[in-house]
């Protein structure tokens, strides 16, 4: 276990791709600053890969106080040992008090890697971050002032989990992608670029990549200011069809619930909710969507909610702020109808 250091900084680990960072530490940025401010210490981000050194000028921008910057040919491409290796013996150097990494699929391989040689805890998928106190049960237990408490869905979502590290430093968690908005960089913010040495050999590598195939997203939910969203309720992968074509004519992205994808009426690029992608837009259409827990998660800081839906206590309709309840398939194509009719009306 790394020392506790009540002052040691706030670290945020600094995904990038060849030489692109991620949406996810981005993201992370604006929590992260708001923690290091309460906490009063320094923000700084740790990244790794090779010929990144202006990726370290954007995270500046974006609110880090401090970049550690390693450059190395081994770091070209992500592999678990060789990034594990270097954040720890980073974590080791300057005893951050909490590190915080993307849930993507890089920080789900990495963080626990970090964590077990840190012998330090590790929440999974939080999504919120907040300082605060902590006193044990016991009549003369100690009280923990400014513990980051790491808090995520549990249960299935049934629950909300608030998970506390006072003994096991630094303290350590991954952020679901979409959680925190993104902030806008400040090209006037000066910073501090700290650049280490990574001790790397052939042996701390011991995949050797050959070939590296990825396929992009087939949508970008986040980026989307409308969706229009399916759930179960939509009956069939035929009848979906009706979700893009309302899409189609709102210029919107289409969506799911997890339960519409799991029946396979779309891909899982789709999804939103806790298993899938949170979103933001200014407009979300719910259709044939029951609203568990799990998918209220994901999309209830839409800025405005339409739900359609036939069962009027459905959980969906309690946090619309505009309710349809009908059948989906009556309700959808005269949507469709008069919104064509409008955009011709505008267009004549």
């Amino acid at each position: 276990m790394i020392g506790v250091n009540k002052k040691g900084e706030v670290w945020v680990f600094a995904e990038q791709h060849d030489g692109r960072l991620e949406d996810t530490p981005i993201e992370l940025m604006s929590k992260a600053r708001r923690l290091a401010d309460t906490l009063g210490v320094k923000l700084a981000a740790a990244l790794l890969g090779e010929n990144t050194n202006e990726l370290s000028k954007k995270l500046i921008q974006y609110g880090a106080d401090t970049v550690y910057l390693v450059e190395h040919p081994l770091l070209e491409h992500y592999q678990t040992n060789s990034y594990a290796k270097v954040i720890f013996d980073l974590i080791h150097k300057y005893e951050p008090q909490i590190v915080l990494y993307g849930a993507t699929v890089t920080g789900r391989d990495l963080a626990p890697r970090v964590a077990s040689a840190a012998k330090a805890g590790l929440t999974a998928d939080c999504t919120d971050l907040q300082i605060g106190d902590h006193q044990p049960a016991g009549n003369n237990s100690q009280l923990y002032k400014n513990l980051l408490f790491q808090i995520r869905p549990a249960f299935g979502g049934n629950i909300i989990a608030t998970i506390i590290n006072y003994d096991r430093w630094p303290q350590m968690a991954t952020v679901r992608e979409g959680v925190m908005p993104m902030p806008s960089p400040d090209v006037t913010r000066k910073g501090r670029i700290v650049r280490e040495k990574a001790q790397l050999t052939e042996q701390d590598l011991p995949l050797e990549i050959l070939e590296e195939h990825k396929r992009p997203k087939k949508v970008d939910l986040k980026a989307a200011r409308v969706i229009v969203a399916g759930g179960a309720g939509v009956g069939s992968k035929e009848n979906f069809r009706l979700i893009w074509d309302l899409a189609n004519c709102l210029g919107a992205a289409p969506a799911a619930t997890r339960a519409a994808v799991d029946l396979g009426f779309i891909d899982h690029d789709h999804q939103v909710g806790q298993t899938g992608t949170t979103v933001r837009p200014s407009l979300y259409i719910a259709v044939g969507i029951s609203g568990a827990i799990q998918h209220q998660a994901g999309m209830n800081q839409s800025q405005k909610i339409v739900a359609i839906n036939n069962d009027p206590e459905a959980p969906i309709l309690q946090i619309a702020h505009y309710k349809i309840v009908g059948d989906l398939n009556i309700v959808v194509p005269k949507m469709i109808k008069a919104i064509k009719e409008k955009n011709k009306m505008l267009d004549a």
